[in-house]
C-alpha cells in the first residue's frame, strides 16, 4: 500500500528530477520510490567513488595515507572497463 508523501525540492533539483525520470521513461514519483528503495536496500549507484572509502566505515585501513593510489587505481580501471 502507498502512502502520501510530500517532499520539498529546490527548484533546480526538481528540474533536474523530472528531466532524469523523463529519460528513464518513468513518472517523478517512481523515481522517488526508486531512490529511496536503493537507498533503503544499501545500494550504492554505479561508478559511485565514495563507495572506495567505505564512507567513515575504516575498519583499520590505510585509505587516509594511499588514497591517491587508489582513486587513481579505481579510475584506471574504470576507464579500462573494469
Amino acid at each position: 500500500m502507498l502512502q502520501r508523501t510530500q517532499v520539498m525540492l529546490e527548484a533546480e533539483e526538481h528540474r533536474r528530477a523530472r528531466k532524469r525520470a523523463a529519460e528513464l521513461g518513468i513518472s517523478l514519483a517512481e523515481y522517488v520510490r526508486r531512490l529511496v528503495r536503493a537507498d533503503l536496500e544499501g545500494a550504492t549507484p554505479p561508478n559511485d567513488r565514495r563507495v572506495l572509502f567505505g564512507l567513515g566505515d575504516s575498519g583499520g585501513s590505510d585509505v587516509a595515507r594511499h588514497k591517491d593510489a587508489y582513486l587513481a587505481e579505481a579510475v584506471v580501471g574504470q576507464q579500462r572497463g573494469a
